[in-house]
């Protein structure tokens, strides 16, 4: 039997925009300072995971709450399961918004708000998806879970103490990324560096997660006010800053653009330009050395400018960076394609600090393995045959991505949407991890067709 699961999604539009601004409404950022049992990220995610999981009761569903680390919505019977993969974590607010980050508003027929797409939007598609299935009485020969983490952002370690103590899906897939489908994610390794060498650089905080381009950056001098200098220095850069002079001594901010890691370029890191208006103005050795290693987001000054056959090139983003007196750290969040491996990557970083005369410390804080799956496997065919359905779009080819999904933590999943390659959004709408991150609604409920699509055909 034929399906119109856009008409049904269309119908449920209003009720759908209502629980995605319920989502939006709690900032479900990771927070130490209130983690407790039962709340392994903190209240806020404690909160969001329990929202979320009322929803689901409230609508007929049975759920499971897996002791704080990720909820399970439940439908249908069967000895497979299909799995979708969903996140309730955001990324810290950032600079830049022009309304409340977490009271969703529309505009234009888009709705805007943090974690619009990345990942509370796709994941509310994802349930709805499975409501039309349900609401629709239709015949499944496999159980279809869907898993809601609670810190994809900050390390996926909801995933490891899923696998470790709940019942794993045999396969599904993962709306975080970008339609067609992505059948590979590149290796990511983040590192953090630390030298002690004398600098001009007083005192500078820069960067909440590595996974964020630094959007805005100051540092306290120790040395002369240089205002002319620094207005040139904006001018020359196209970029806004602020100069001011306290008891501690010069303060230059620089404003530069919040991007996601795994597009460095599309960001403008402003604790980079921090460093080079420093070593060109005070004549600072140490930032002369990593203005130079860190010019690049491709790596090439650290001997890492590798472009792989399926992934494309490998990136760096400088995504924090600290000073004190005499010492600095900085860490880095790069994205390697399967041509290399991160132990390679990290050598030729090694080498590159030598050949610059700088003695370092180095902390691998995550090295996750490139994910590639065959494009040619059923679930990708079966994914790529829903999507080209619903959007018309027969031309883009399947992905590759420098993005980490959930897909990497489980076998025989990939990355399916929400993002639709051939849209290009509006200057008001941001993308992950920008200020006024945006989508528009009907491209949330074509993807919940999509969505209903896939699992009706992977539960046949």
């Amino acid at each position: 039997m034929k399906y119109d699961f856009l008409a049904e999604a269309k119908l449920r539009r209003e009720e759908f925009l209502d629980d995605l601004k319920g989502y939006i409404k709690i900032p479900s950022l990771l927070d130490e300072s209130s983690i407790a049992e039962g709340a392994p990220f903190g209240g806020a995610l404690s909160d969001m995971l329990t929202h979320a999981l009322n929803l689901a009761e409230r609508d007929g569903f049975k759920t499971q709450n897996i002791d704080g680390y990720a909820g399970v919505i439940e439908f249908g019977e069967g000895e497979e399961i299909v799995g979708v993969l969903g996140h309730l974590d955001v990324v810290p607010v950032g600079e830049g918004w022009t309304s409340n980050p977490f009271d969703m508003i529309e505009k234009d027929g888009y709705v805007i708000g943090r974690g619009i797409t990345d990942n509370k939007g796709p994941t509310v598609a994802s349930y709805y998806a499975i409501k039309i299935l349900r609401d629709l009485n239709i015949d499944m020969n496999k159980k279809i879970h869907l898993i809601l983490g609670c810190d994809e952002e900050s390390g996926m370690r909801c995933m490891k103490y899923y696998r470790e103590n709940a019942v794993v899906p045999d396969f599904g897939f993962v709306p975080d990324a970008s339609f067609p489908v992505i059948y590979g994610e590149k290796g990511i390794v983040r590192v953090k560096y630390t030298l002690r060498y004398p600098s001009v650089i007083k005192k500078m905080m820069a960067g909440e997660r590595s996974n964020i381009v630094l959007g805005r950056a100051t540092a306290i001098i120790d040395g002369s006010e240089e205002a002319l200098a620094f207005e040139q220095y904006l001018s020359k850069h196209n970029l806004q800053g602020n100069l001011e002079v306290n008891e501690e001594g010069v303060s230059y901010q620089i404003i530069g653009e919040f991007a996601h890691a795994a597009t460095p370029e599309k960001g403008v890191n402003a604790a980079w330009h921090i460093l080079n208006f420093v070593q060109e103005t005070y004549g600072d050795e140490l930032c002369k050395k990593l203005t130079y290693l860190l010019a690049d987001y491709f790596g090439k000054n650290v001997g890492n400018a590798i472009d792989g056959v399926h992934m494309g090139k490998l990136t760096m983003n400088l995504g924090i960076l600290n000073f004190s007196e005499n010492h600095c750290d900085f860490v880095l969040d790069i994205r390697y394609p399967n041509d290399t491996s991160g132990k390679q990557v990290l050598t030729n970083i090694q080498n590159a600090l030598k050949e610059q005369e700088l003695q370092f410390e180095e902390e691998i804080l995550a090295d996750k393995n490139p994910l590639f799956i065959d494009p040619e496997n059923e679930l990708i065919k079966t994914l790529e045959k829903c999507y080209r359905e619903y959007s018309n779009d027969y031309d883009t080819p399947l992905k590759t991505m420098g993005g980490g999904t959930y897909a990497r933590t489980l076998d025989n999943f990939a990355a399916f949407g929400a993002a639709f390659p051939t849209h290009m959004k509006p200057d008001f709408a941001g993308d992950a991890h920008q200020a006024d991150e945006g989508v528009a609604i009907d491209d949330l409920i074509t993807a919940c067709a999509i969505y209903a699509d896939a699992l009706y055909r992977l539960t046949r």
